[in-house]
């Protein structure tokens, strides 16, 4: 579009040449006019103002190798959707999105006129703005017409029926099994098609089965009333002040959710916490009997050139979970759904997500009673969230919890700290839901659009 504006531009200056050929302009220009309009470019800087300020992207006049990777996929982001192609092929598009972004995305591509295909694993975005799922499982793909919570009802029902088909296929092996064993003579004509027809049970039979993921988080030692308060806490970097001013206490059996847009200081306040990172004022208090464990997202105590068994178990039939209970080491690795050779793999094969499972199980062997998590769900499939979700539901003790997913955010959170900008933080008694319908009835029509995040200015 900026090309074609340029020529048109272009074009419109030499008809100040008096020797110029006009209708060869005249015809020129009509065809680029006619181009741009289809191309909605006459407010093309409205429309990149508008999208790069609902994405959050970096400053117009930053240089792009100077951006972060999160930085980058915005900006790449904002470009495709400003081209409008007819199909739009989205790969995790919700990754190094906030929230918020998130919801404004989903509107803008509910309203998409082309086809959009989405790899992800966003169950909220499935939910708002999928009309087909398109399931793929041990080597099939299943096509299914409607959002992600319809498709976990059939699901549901396609699991039970796959079980019960299980069972009848057993008996049905016996039985032909049973036939192939008799005589020849004991056999009817029909004997090439029940041969057949055994092999065929017997490769479905042999189909991979589903394995369910579990995660067992050990628990800590027991917490007392008091387990972390943030008193009048304040920190800034160069110019920036991320936040200021912060109060808030952390009841027992809390599980947190810490919300804002990238760079507005959440990852900053659990470094300051676990005392990584010191405040500029303020102070944190942690309870007498809190044990911290932290894991962040650059996974730097993984090694990729030991075994997932080794990573974990230090290379000794028993461990320690929390100074005082002994565990075989490799059901440990279980409890983390590494099984069987899954549990001889370098760490360096893995993938994302089995790193980020093999470091949570790193970090709560400690027996830990308060979890820190930064984006805990980044990588994971759903089957692993999932059980994720679950296994903070049933954990003791505390967590603090740094995520952009909504569906995750809903499913575990008791409360919401939401750092919103201008430094700002709010505290909130809550689930996901709660909160941003509590926004939405504070602020009105501002809560629905996302906005570059502003720092008041650093005073020293």
């Amino acid at each position: 579009i900026v090309d074609t504006l340029a020529e048109f531009d272009a074009v419109n200056e030499a008809y100040g040449d008096p020797d110029a050929d006009f209708d060869k302009l005249a015809n020129r220009q009509a065809a680029l006019q006619e181009k741009l309009d289809a191309q909605n470019a006459w407010d093309l800087d409205s429309r990149l103002d508008f999208a790069m300020e609902a994405l959050r992207c970096p400053p117009a006049d930053q240089i792009v190798d100077q951006l972060s990777g999160g930085e980058r996929r915005r900006v790449a982001l904002c470009r495709l959707l400003l081209k409008k192609p007819d199909i739009l092929l989205l790969d995790e598009p919700t990754n190094h999105l906030d929230a918020e972004t998130i919801a404004w995305l989903e509107r803008h591509l509910r309203d998409y006129q082309g086809t959009v295909i989405a790899v992800t694993h966003d169950r909220y975005f499935l939910d708002n703005v999928a009309g087909w799922i398109l399931e793929l499982d041990r080597g099939e793909g299943i096509p299914w017409k409607g959002n992600y919570s319809s498709w976990l009802d059939q699901k549901k029902k396609r699991l039970e029926q796959e079980e019960k088909g299980d069972s009848e296929r057993a008996r049905t092996l016996a039985r032909e099994l049973e036939w192939i064993g008799m005589s020849a003579k004991g056999r009817h004509a029909k004997s090439k098609a029940r041969i057949e027809r055994y092999e065929k049970l017997l490769a479905e039979d042999g189909r991979e089965k589903i394995r369910e993921t579990k995660i067992v988080i050990p628990a800590g030692p027991r917490l007392g009333k008091m387990v972390i308060r943030a008193e009048s806490l304040a920190k800034g970097f160069d110019s920036r002040l991320l936040f200021d001013d912060l109060n808030f206490e952390v009841p027992p059996g809390a599980v947190v959710g810490i919300v804002g847009p990238n760079g507005a200081g959440k990852t900053t306040l659990l470094n300051i916490i676990t005392g990584r990172d010191k405040a500029d004022s303020g102070q944190i208090v942690l309870g007498d009997t809190v044990k911290l464990a932290y894991a962040d997202q650059m996974r730097a105590n993984l090694d990729p050139d030991k075994s997932v068994w080794e990573q974990l178990s230090g290379g000794l039939d028993l461990i320690v979970l929390g100074g005082n209970r002994e565990i075989n080491s490799r059901a440990y690795c279980s409890w983390f759904n590494f099984s069987g050779q899954d549990q001889q793999r370098k760490v360096g094969v893995l993938s994302g997500g089995e790193r980020n499972r093999l470091n949570l199980a790193m970090i709560v062997k400690e027996g830990a009673n308060v979890l820190l998590l930064d984006e805990p769900t980044n990588d994971l499939d759903v089957n692993t969230m999932r059980a994720l979700e679950e296994a903070l539901d049933s954990f003791a003790g505390v967590a603090l919890v740094v995520s952009h997913d909504r569906w995750f955010l809903d499913r575990v959170c008791t409360h919401i700290l939401a750092f919103e900008g201008d430094s700002k933080a709010t505290w909130f008694d809550g689930n996901w839901t709660e909160y941003a319908e509590w926004r939405r009835s504070t602020l009105g029509v501002d809560a629905e659009r996302p906005h570059r995040i502003v720092y008041r200015k650093l005073e020293r």
